[in-house]
Formats: C-alpha cells, structure tokens, sequence
C-alpha cells in the first residue's frame, strides 16, 4: 500500500492506494486535521468509496440474469487496490479494472476512476464509471467521508450544528437493523437551515436524506460559522455517525444509489436510484468539500 500527497497553499491531502481512500485533509499553516482519523474503537475507514452498490441489499443479495450474487455493504471497490495513473501538482487519479474476481461477485466489465483535486481550500472528488463490457451495466457509487466534530478537540460535539442549503423542512428516511430502508417521510427540524447535532440523532443509525433535498450541508461550530461544507448534486444523501458511541465525527455521504427497503424483491435493474449504463458510455459525477 503507498500513501500520495497533493498540496495546496492551503491544504494538503492524503490518498491511500488501498481503495483510492482519501486519508487526511490537513490544514498547512495550522495542522488542523478535518478528516476523521480512522479508530476502528468507533469506525477505522476515513472516507471509502462505495462502489458497485451503496447502503446494504435485501438479504446480502442481489439478482441478475436468472442468477443470485451475494455482496457485502457498501460493495468491494473500498477493500481492493487502486493503480495510481496521474499525479500533477494539484490533481491525483486511481483506476480499478474489473478482474475474474471481481466478476465473480459482480458480473460486468468496468474501470472504475477516481480523482482528487486540490485548489486552494477546495477539494473536488470525481468519479468516473466506464462500461467496458458488451452489455448494459447496473450500479450504484457514493462518498463517505468522516469529518471531525468536533475539531481540533474545541468542545464537544452536541455543541456543534449541521447546517443546510435548503431552508424549509427536511425529511429522512429510517434503516431497520438489516441496514435497510424501514419507513419513510421523517422530519428533520432544521429550524431554517441550522440543526444542533442531538445526542441521539444517530441512535437509529444513518438518515437517509432523498430527493435531491439539499446540494450544500456544512458542519458548524458553537458560533454557527461553517469550518467543513461538502457541495454535491448527488440525487440523494446520508448523514451517520456511529450509534450511542458519541463518535467524534460526521459523516456527509453524496451518493447515486441507496440500500433496497425492506419491501424490496426486485431484480438489480430494479433497484431504486440505481444507474444504468449502456456499453461504451461513462457515467461522471463528483462533489466538493470545502475546509473553512
């Protein structure tokens, strides 16, 4: 496994070979550190990708072509080793190519990119999903970066607040212990924009927040002044951080896919918010995190 560095005049990041994982995001001057530091006593990933799937499947699962694949949360694409294929002073790309192991769990021909580009305090994540098979292919990709909350150990955390682009009511959607959709339509009382982090916010694991809701949330100190913004156009979102472990950090997940619900008992064609995408074409999306 190698580590590899860009810099900014502000920042510098991180990337670990083993997942195209982004691993720190440390600010020059002060060496603040905005990503959370992966302890496996509360979470031991930092920021994974999740690819070919995002959240859980109906009984670990799925259906294909008269043909049942197990896969695990979240997909394989975050366990297995990336090649470095460019590195310029502001920008890194990963590349991951589907293998006879890979197809063994996932029946299609890809390559999988991913890049980072660092510019000023501004961090662009890209992804890039090509279909280098002769058939359609079905998928689904999303971030899952853990920010500090609290940050450099100023407080604690149900002293910070989360706040959104989108000023009226949210709503969410709840998991069951399965890691599935359970109900949906919750509120979310953002009290125009701005909610204090609860105790218990997390107590049920992961709100899943879709719809395309919000394409700014922001974690904020006491004084309410944003220090970590993730911008997306992601169709759908989540926010998670360990239940009842009081993890000192939040995670902002911009993601094309979700687990199935518990109702669930579709084919992988079939699976809601996931992508399709015929042979030749690529699919590109990214988000971007700003350090304040």
């Amino acid at each position: 496994m190698a580590l590899h560095t860009v810099q900014s005049k502000d920042l510098r990041i991180v990337i670990s070979d083993a997942g195209a994982e982004l691993i720190s995001i440390e600010d020059i001057l002060t060496g603040k550190q905005y990503l959370w530091y992966g302890d496996s006593a509360y979470w031991g990933r930092r920021s994974p990708v999740l690819f070919p799937i995002v959240g859980s499947l109906k009984n670990k699962e799925y259906k294909y072509n008269g043909k049942t694949y197990p896969m695990s949360q979240h997909g394989f694409a975050r366990d297995m080793e990336f090649a470095m294929t460019e590195h310029t002073p502001d920008t890194i790309w990963f590349r991951l190519v589907s293998d006879e192991e890979t197809k063994k769990k996932y029946p299609f021909e890809f390559c999988l990119e991913i890049g980072y580009q660092l510019v000023g305090r501004e961090l662009k994540v890209m992804w890039k999903v090509s279909n280098t098979d002769k058939k359609t292919i079905f998928f689904s990709i999303g971030g899952h970066p853990a920010f500090m909350c609290p940050i450099a150990e100023e407080g604690k955390q149900t002293d910070y607040y989360l706040l959104f682009d989108n000023k009226e009511k949210l709503t969410y959607s709840k998991l069951s212990s399965n890691g599935l959709i359970e109900t949906e339509g919750h509120v979310l009382d953002t009290q125009g924009g701005c909610m204090k982090i609860d105790a218990h916010l997390f107590d049920e694991d992961a709100l899943v927040i879709e719809g395309k809701q919000a394409h700014k949330v922001a974690l904020a100190g006491p004084d309410k002044k944003p220090y970590l913004t993730v911008v997306f156009d992601a169709p759908l979102f989540g926010l998670w951080s360990p239940a009842k472990k009081q993890a000192p950090f939040v995670c902002i997940e911009p993601w094309y896919g979700r687990c199935d619900k518990e109702s669930f008992d579709g084919m992988l064609a079939d699976r809601e918010y996931g992508n399709e995408l015929r042979p030749g074409k690529v699919f590109e999306a990214e988000y971007t995190i700003i350090a304040q």
